[in-house]
């Protein structure tokens, strides 16, 4: 019999498996893909990567890296096997997504410790378990939850952004550059498809009025008290087609933005430029960054067909929408992540309101850790919230209810630094620097390493 159950074989279930059972407990990590699909799966394997394969910065001044640096510290299984996978991506770690979900299927189906179930949860286990079903958990498992809990899930829509093939990429447009580049640096690890002026609001004007999938009935009910529809998109991954609707020059200074990305066709900086990063390590696949949408396809195959040097693409996946679900963590989490109302139910990832593959990580290692040390009869810790770990946890428990919403990595979620520089840069590093020695005196204070 397991000491342990986990539910759900993504980012966060399969950290967490790796972290208890690498101390020695025997877990049954339960994965309803391929038996039960999602929508938004495209594989069977664990950790797959559905949005994008960056997994962001790898900047140590940055916070998603730092939350990075945090983590390989703190002996993450996902973490190392990320950067064994790790694709060209200038400052960013993006990885070979196919590589990546089948190199973790392997690690966690060898683990002596690990049994790995393919098979649909429908209700809480019984026993010490953690949740960390994702964004996409089944209609029973919601169910168990808000019946337990005693209180309505919250959603909010996510969007996927479309691949495209490499070799339909017309380079005698397109360039590659990464931004701010050097210039003995030839090759960029990006690939950029400028606009000039007039192109962009075609572009901006045909996207605007393009035909969108409706949303199906149950993802347009309302739960929780929040209005359903286009209010409950979430800011930090909106469809491309809701941020040009704001304002024409919206996408020029969000996903588009040309700043550091000078065209060595033209020697001139575009008004524009979509960018696309290398989503497989054999470098045939590319895909849309920032370019989240839920147009119809036959509407994204003319629309993007209008960015220059992507007159003849051919779509290896189109974008979509689907539903996220998460809970309302600061009414039901402590920040050990152990459920107010039970002890021995853990939650980590996507469903706790953290946003990002680095969060869903984060959280999974420390849920795992957690287990690990109720099974041994220990209390459960916290990082300190001047580490980026401890003030996601924080943030997600401790958040005003009514504002809540996804929250990842970023420098204003820390305590104010006591002597900030002046310099944003400089501050950032002060900030990273806290961080890491204030995470060392902990794990060195407990010994959890």
């Amino acid at each position: 019999m397991a000491d342990l159950t986990i539910v759900g074989g993504g980012l966060a279930g399969c950290e967490a498996a790796w972290q208890v059972a690498s101390r020695g407990y025997q877990v049954d990590l339960f994965e309803m893909r391929p038996i039960k699909s999602t929508g938004a799966h495209i594989t069977s394997n664990l950790a797959e990567l559905v949005c994008s394969n960056s997994l962001g910065s790898n900047l140590p001044d940055r916070a998603s890296g730092l939350l990075k640096n945090e983590l390989r510290r703190l002996d993450s299984l996902l973490l190392k096997i990320a950067d064994q996978c790790a694709l060209p991506a200038g400052g960013a770690l993006a990885v070979d997504r196919d590589r990546f979900g089948q190199q973790v299927t392997q690690a966690i189906s060898d683990h002596a410790n690990i049994r790995l179930i393919r098979e649909e949860v429908q209700s809480i286990p019984s026993g010490p378990v953690i949740i960390a079903s994702g964004p996409l958990t089944s209609p029973a498992l919601a169910a168990s939850i808000t019946q337990l809990t005693g209180s309505d899930h919250l959603f909010f829509f996510d969007a996927i952004a479309p691949i495209i093939r490499a070799d339909s990429i017309d380079m005698q447009i397109a360039y590659r550059a990464s931004r701010y580049e050097k210039a003995e640096e030839v090759d960029g690890d990006y690939i950029n498809c400028p606009m000039e002026r007039e192109e962009y609001e075609q572009f901006v004007t045909a996207l605007v009025q393009a035909e969108r999938i409706p949303l199906r009935d149950f993802e347009s009910e309302i739960s929780a008290g929040v209005k359903a529809g286009a209010g409950i998109f979430f800011e930090g991954c909106l469809p491309v087609e809701i941020i040009a609707s704001r304002e024409t020059k919206a996408l020029a200074f969000g996903p588009m933005r040309p700043v550091g990305l000078w065209n060595p066709l033209t020697g001139k900086r575009p008004y524009a430029v979509l960018q696309l990063r290398q989503d497989n390590l054999a470098g045939t696949l590319y895909n849309m960054v920032g370019f989240q949408t839920n147009l119809t396809f036959p509407e994204q195959k003319r629309i993007f067909r209008m960015i220059p040097g992507l007159e003849h693409a051919e779509f290896e996946r189109y974008g979509q929408m689907h539903r996220n679900t998460f809970i309302a963590s600061p009414l039901m989490l402590n920040p050990s992540l152990q459920l107010k109302s039970d002890a021995r139910i853990f939650f980590a990832g996507q469903i706790t309101g953290v946003e990002g593959y680095m969060g869903n990580i984060a959280t999974g290692l420390l849920a795992g850790l957690n287990a690990a040390r109720m099974l041994e009869g220990k209390d459960t810790v916290v990082p300190p919230p001047a580490c980026m770990l401890g003030a996601l946890c924080a943030y997600i428990t401790g958040a005003e209810i009514k504002h809540f919403q996804p929250m990842k990595a970023n420098f204003g979620i820390l305590p104010d630094l006591p002597s900030p520089a002046s310099a944003k840069r400089e501050r950032a590093a002060q900030y990273a620097t806290r961080a890491l020695e204030t995470l060392e005196q902990w794990i060195t204070g407990l010994g959890i390493v």
